[in-house]
Parts: structure tokens; sequence; C-alpha cells
């Protein structure tokens, strides 16, 4: 029979693993993992590739089904409309059942209505398999930052974050840089068909990934050793009331109430609004200006990929000499998390930038490369600024509080990206490129200071929170003093 799991201890006095509830001598625990495992447990990219994957096709939609762009691109927002439930509802299911089972179970479904959706005979049929596959694929894309936590370690939670924003970035890049050919020389629906391929391949990979969620495997270790088991209840609660009160109510209380999260939210539904809309924008842009056809234009996106991998590097590398300059290398403190929102006021710079960039750039006067180039920027800023302000928040408030305050942050931003793309064709003709983008731009210069005033004040202003508790707003939290607070902290990356 196998023994009880031990209790996490300090050996050599550094700590079990911040936020776990598993030994750091635990060999089960998923950050003792070898590292080509973690890897393993890591790699996503399918859900992301198939949120953009119809924006290759509307063209085809539009003229299959007689209906106008702005319909066609429901395709994209609807699919967004269903992925933005996820975050009030995954966390509750990988609580239950763990990580694994929610992975193999979602993705299949997400599967059945992508082949839904390439095998529609009506435009409505098309938007009620992309919303249906948008809301089963959604657990993927959000549990996969819970998996992250499971596996690394909150002293890189700015380098892992920015490694997961990376897959994402990439999956949802990909989707027109490879479709852009297929649809050329085949027809719209090859999009759904692609994306079909690439989920059932990620589903037979994930199928050996380990669980990966600390409560789950001690719950399994204990059902399997027949011994009981006493966890600390979830953060995120068990009834059906609190489930609601951590994933709903307070999310919406702190919609108007927390200074921090409110500022935090609104720079990010202005970041994925703009970023969404260059699926749009960016084909439609280069094959007006610049007569690009549908493979070219989608050629176009490896400068958001290469954007992408650069923010990753700056954000890991800022992260990394920030710890040595902190002491925090050696894993025995964390620094103020603070420095964690340095990505954020870097990337706002270059976001304003190169919003003027773009808008003034993209005409025939000007080379094609020029406003391409501007997207790899924006994408390189945009996802500087979430990977610091998202790992910010992690560890802003005691558990329940962040995951309240992720709920929102996410749904938020997600609902705003589904909404641009619907507009954007219409502000661009009305206003002309240069203004409709320095409309963006000039409310990103309003935007700017809030890294800033965060990295200034928001230890203050946390400090006054309800949702805040003392070891959150001392500064430097040494681990000695406060071990089990920020065991507790982490645990509610793995809720997600």
């Amino acid at each position: 029979m196998e023994s009880a799991p031990r209790e996490p201890k300090m050996e050599s006095g550094v700590p079990p693993s911040v936020g776990h509830i598993m030994g750091a001598d635990d060999p089960a625990n998923p950050q003792n993992f070898p590292f080509w495992r973690k890897v393993y447990a890591s790699a996503v990219a399918t859900g992301a590739f198939g949120i953009t994957s119809l924006t290759v096709g509307i063209r085809g939609v539009m003229e299959e089904f007689s209906v106008s762009m702005t319909v066609a691109t429901l395709g994209l927002s609807l699919y967004l409309f269903g992925v933005a439930f996820a975050p009030i509802t995954a966390p509750h299911l990988s609580e239950n059942f763990g990580r694994s089972p929610v992975y193999l179970v979602s993705l299949p479904l997400f599967a059945l209505f992508t082949l839904g959706a390439g095998y529609s005979k009506s435009f409505g049929a098309l938007a009620a398999c992309r919303f249906f596959a948008g809301f089963f694929g959604g657990p993927c894309l959000v549990l996969i930052e819970g998996t992250f936590a499971d596996v690394w370690s909150a002293h890189v939670t700015v380098t892992y974050y920015s490694f997961l924003s990376l897959a994402s970035y990439i999956g949802a890049g990909c989707a027109p840089l490879v479709l852009g050919y297929i649809v050329s020389a085949e027809n719209w629906r090859w999009t759904q068909y692609v994306t079909l391929i690439i989920a059932v391949a990620a589903y037979l990979l994930g199928i050996g990934v380990p669980e990966t969620y600390p409560r789950e495997i001690l719950r399994s270790r204990a059902r399997r050793g027949g011994y009981e088991i006493n966890l600390a209840k979830a953060e995120n609660g068990v009834t059906l009331g609190e489930m609601a009160q951590t994933t709903l109510l307070t999310p919406l209380a702190m919609a108007v109430s927390e200074p921090v999260v409110i500022l935090v939210t609104l720079y990010l539904s202005l970041n994925f609004a703009i970023l969404f809309q260059w699926f749009i924008a960016v084909p439609a842009v280069l094959g007006l200006v610049y007569s690009f056809a549908l493979h070219q234009a989608g050629l176009a996106f490896i400068a958001a990929i290469v954007g992408a991998l650069a923010s990753t590097v700056t954000s890991s590398l800022i992260e990394s000499i920030t710890n040595r300059r902190s002491g925090r290398s050696n894993m025995t403190s964390m620094a103020p998390i603070e420095y964690r929102l340095i990505p954020a006021m870097v990337g706002s710079l270059g976001m304003v930038g190169s919003l003027f960039w773009i808008g003034f750039t993209a005409a025939p006067s000007f080379h094609y490369l020029i406003p391409i180039t501007g997207t790899g920027v924006y994408v390189w800023s945009s996802m500087s600024v979430l990977t610091g302000l998202v790992s910010y928040i992690f560890d802003a408030y005691p558990a329940k509080g962040t995951l309240s305050a992720l709920t929102l942050m996410a749904t938020t931003r997600i609902t705003f990206a589904a909404w641009l793309p619907l507009v954007i064709m219409q502000m661009i003709m009305g206003l002309q490129g240069k203004w409709a983008y320095s409309v963006f731009g000039f409310i990103a210069i309003t935007m700017m200071g809030v890294p800033v005033i965060l990295f200034l004040f928001g230890s203050g202003l946390r400090a006054r929170s309800r949702h805040s508790a003392p070891m959150m707003t001392n500064g430097k939290h040494t681990m000695d003093h406060h071990v089990d607070q920020e065991m507790e902290m982490g645990d509610v990356h793995r809720q997600r």
C-alpha cells in the first residue's frame, strides 16, 4: 500500500515550492518533472489556431452564403464569445476533476463542432458551430495557464507566462500563414478541416500527458492507497453558491470597486481588441492597398510571430536581470511583485508608437514591409504588456481575490476582442486607416500610465482593498515569514 504523502517541509533553507501543497522532495510533484516532461505537459496551440482559422476564409464565406463582411466576421467573434465563458467555468471543472479529464473531454467536443463548421450548409449552422467550438475549446486555453503554474516555479512567473503567451500567439498567427495557401488552392471549409486535423493530433499527443494539478494528484494517490486525505478547502469554492461568488459575483463587484483591477482590465481589453482586429484588417488592407493575394497576406503574419518571439526574449531577460538584482534568483525570497510590471512599461511605449506607425504608413507611397513591420512591433509590445500585467495580478491579492480578478480580466478582454473585428473595416473605410489607428493610438496614450501607476502606487492601492491581506502589501516578502500564505497564493494559478 502506498504511504500517505508527507507534509511540505523546508530543506536546506529552500521552500517546498511556492504555491504548491506538495513537498519539494515528493517525486510526484509536477515541478520535479524532467525538463522534457514539463515542456510536454505545457504544449498548447490548437485552440489558438482555431480562433483565427476562419478569418482566412471570410471571403469564401461571404460568397457562398451571400452575407456581408461584418456578418461573415461573426465566425471569429462568436468563437471568442464562446471562449469567454471558460474563465468562469474552467476553474471549477479543474478543481473537481483535475486537468487531464477536462482536456480530454473538451478537446473532442471542440473537434466535433469544428467538423460541423466545416460541413455547414447555412451560415446559421456555421455560426452556431463556431460558438460551440469556442465554448468547448475554451477550457483548453484557460487551463493551460494553470498547467504552466503546476510545473514551473512561481519565481519565474514572468518567464513562464511569456512562454505561455508565445504558444497562444504563435498558434493564432500560424493560422493565416498556413491556411492562406491551402484556402487559395481549395476553399474556406479547409480552414476547419486543418483545425480538426491539428485537434486530433493534439488529442493523440495529449493522451499521455500526466495529471499536473497537485490537489488531484494527492486525491488520486489517496484513492489508490485506500486512505483518507483532508485537503484545505478549494479557494474557488465548493458549493454552487461559493463558485458563483468567486467567478461571477466578486468579479462584477471588482469591475466597479477595485482600482487596480479596473485599470488592468481596461488596458488589456484595449490590447486584445486591437490584437484580434489585425486578423481582419491586415488581409483586407494589404489586398486593397497593395493588391496582395490571400497567401501573400498570410505571410505578413510572420512579423507577428517574430514579435511574439521577441517579447518572450525581452520579458524573460528583464525578469532574469531583476531576479539577480533583487536577490530573488536564489529562490529564498520574493521581490515586490511590482518588478513584474517592467515589461508592461516598456511594451506600452511600443503599443503607442506602432499604432501611429501602421496608421500613417499603410499607403501606396510606403513599401508594404513598413506597415507589416509595424504590426510585428505591436505584437511585441502587446504581448509584453499582457505578460507584465497578468503576472502582476497573479500575486496581487490572496487566492480568492486573484482568481476573481483574473476571471474578470479574461472574460472582458476576450469580449472586447470579439467586438472590435466586427466594426474595424467600417472604421477604416469611414475614417481612413491613419485616423482609425490614430484613435487607438490616442487611447493607448491614456493607458500608458497604468503600469507606471501600479509600479509606484499599486501596493498602497491594494492595501486599501477589502480583497487584500497584510502579506500582499509589505513590499519584499520573505519565505520564512510567509511560506504558508505564498503557498495559498500560488495555488490560484492551478485553480484556473
